[in-house]
C-alpha cells in the first residue's frame, strides 16, 4: 500500500492509546449533541461510548485547507478573502505542510473507528491539498473502499488576472467503511433540454422515446443472461442485461425495438424516464451560496443530499468540523440525529442562531463545552 511519509507520523496504535479526558455517559445525554472544544478531545470521548452511541452511519467533514489564512466575520459581512480591522476571528487555517497532513490524519483515524460498519464518510478539501489528502484515505480507510472523487462546482467562471485557468471547483473524497455500506440511489431531474435531446424518436401514439442496447459489456459463461435469446447469444464479449425470459417478457410488451437488419434494442419512454430521473454522477453543481452566516459555509442542498444518499432514518450524523452548522441544520430538517463539534466560539455561536430558526421542528440538542479545552466541561440542554 503506498503511503505518504513525512517527519513526526505518528503511529496508529499509539494515536488510538490516548486517554479520554473526558468521562460522559451518552445514555444520560441524548442526542443530538453539539459540543464545543478540540475536536480530538471529543472523538476520543465518544470512541469509550461507542457501544452506547448507536450506529454513526455518516460522517460529513470540511476542514481546514491549509490556506495559511484567517477567516473573519465582521459586523455586517462574511470576509473569506477581503477582511477589516473590526472583524472576529472565526477560525485560523494556519497548519500546513506535514503539520496539517498529521493534524487531519489522527482525526480522520478516530472518525474510522466511530464509524459504523455500514457508513461512509465524505471530505470536503481543496483542489491544492486534496491530492495529498486521498493518500492519507487510501491509507486510513483502505484503497477498496474508495468510492468517489467528486468534483464540486462552487462558484461562477472567474475573470483574475493569472497565468493559470480559472478555478471554480473543489472536491469531495467519498470513502466508505466496507464494502457493505447505506446507499439510497442518488437521482437527479431530466431537464425539458436533456428530454429533448436524448429522447427524438416517436411512436405511433405520440410517445417520446429512445432505445438502448439489450447487451452489456463481460462475458457470461453461467446463467441466463449468457444463454441464447431467440436463438442468438449475446455479442462476444457481452452479456445481455437482463434473463432471457425477461427479454421475452419485455419484447410481449412491446418494449423492444427491431431494425430492418433483425437487431433488437430496449425501448425507454422519455415520460418514464422523467418520473426516474437520471443517476447523478461525479461533477455537482452545488454553488456557495450568495448569503452567508459564516466563511466557507457550504451549499445546505449538497449537504442533504449526501444525507439522503448515505443515509437512513435511524442513522446518526456526524460533523467534526461542524463551522456554522449547515450539515446539522440539515439533518434536523430529514429528521436524522447528529453530533456536531467546533473549536471556535463564533461557529457555535453561529450553529446556536441557525438552530433556532428551526422552529417548527424544534430541535432539542445537548450542548456539552470544554472549557479549558481539555479540564472540564458544562453541560446545558437546550430547548
Amino acid at each position: 500500500m503506498m503511503q505518504l511519509s513525512y517527519n513526526h507520523k505518528t503511529c496508529e496504535s499509539v494515536i488510538l492509546d490516548r486517554p479520554s479526558l473526558f468521562n460522559m455517559d451518552v445514555t444520560l445525554l441524548g442526542l443530538p449533541l453539539l459540543l464545543k472544544g478540540d475536536n480530538l478531545q471529543w472523538l476520543s470521548a465518544l470512541y469509550q461510548q461507542k457501544a452506547k452511541l448507536g450506529s454513526i452511519d455518516l460522517i460529513y467533514i470540511d476542514p481546514p485547507y491549509a490556506t495559511g489564512q484567517q477567516f473573519t466575520v465582521g459586523e455586517n459581512r462574511v470576509a473569506t478573502i477581503s477582511q477589516s480591522l473590526d472583524d472576529k476571528l472565526a477560525y485560523s487555517d494556519e497548519l500546513q505542510g506535514e503539520q496539517f497532513l498529521e493534524f487531519l490524519r489522527i482525526r480522520l483515524i478516530w472518525l474510522r473507528e466511530l464509524l459504523s460498519e455500514q457508513g461512509s464518510i465524505y471530505v470536503h478539501i481543496d483542489y491544492k491539498i486534496g491530492h495529498y489528502v486521498k493518500i492519507i484515505m487510501d491509507e486510513v480507510f483502505g484503497k477498496q473502499n474508495f468510492r468517489n472523487d467528486i468534483t464540486r462546482i462552487k462558484c461562477n467562471p472567474k475573470n483574475f488576472h493569472r497565468k493559470a485557468y480559472g478555478n471554480v471547483k473543489d472536491m469531495i473524497l467519498f470513502y466508505t467503511k466496507t464494502n457493505d455500506y447505506i446507499w439510497n440511489d442518488a437521482r437527479e431531474t431530466l431537464s425539458e433540454e436533456d428530454l429533448n435531446r436524448l429522447y427524438k424518436k416517436q411512436d405511433t401514439a405520440g410517445r417520446f422515446y429512445t432505445t438502448v442496447p439489450i447487451h452489456a459489456p463481460s462475458q457470461t459463461r453461467n446463467g441466463s443472461t449468457g444463454q441464447p435469446w431467440r436463438g442468438v447469444l449475446p455479442p462476444e464479449g457481452r452479456h445481455w442485461r437482463c434473463a432471457v425470459d425477461d427479454l421475452e417478457t419485455l419484447d410481449k410488451t412491446g418494449l423492444i425495438e427491431w431494425s430492418k437488419t433483425g437487431n433488437p434494442r430496449r425501448i425507454i419512454y422519455a415520460d418514464d424516464a422523467r418520473r426516474k430521473g437520471k443517476k447523478r454522477q461525479d461533477i455537482w453543481d452545488f454553488k456557495d451560496e450568495q448569503t452567508i452566516n459564516y466563511p466557507t459555509q457550504k451549499n445546505g442542498d449538497l449537504i442533504a443530499s449526501i444525507i439522503e444518499t448515505s443515509s437512513n432514518s435511524n442513522s446518526i450524523i456526524l460533523d467534526a468540523f461542524c463551522g456554522s452548522g449547515t450539515t446539522l441544520l440539515e439533518a434536523s430538517k430529514l429528521q436524522r440525529a447528529w453530533i456536531g463539534i467546533d473549536i471556535s466560539a463564533l461557529a457555535i455561536e453561529t450553529t446556536q442562531k441557525r438552530l433556532e430558526t428551526l422552529q417548527l421542528l424544534k430541535p432539542s440538542y445537548t450542548y456539552l463545552e470544554d472549557k479549558n479545552c481539555y479540564d472540564s466541561f458544562k453541560l446545558n440542554k437546550a430547548q
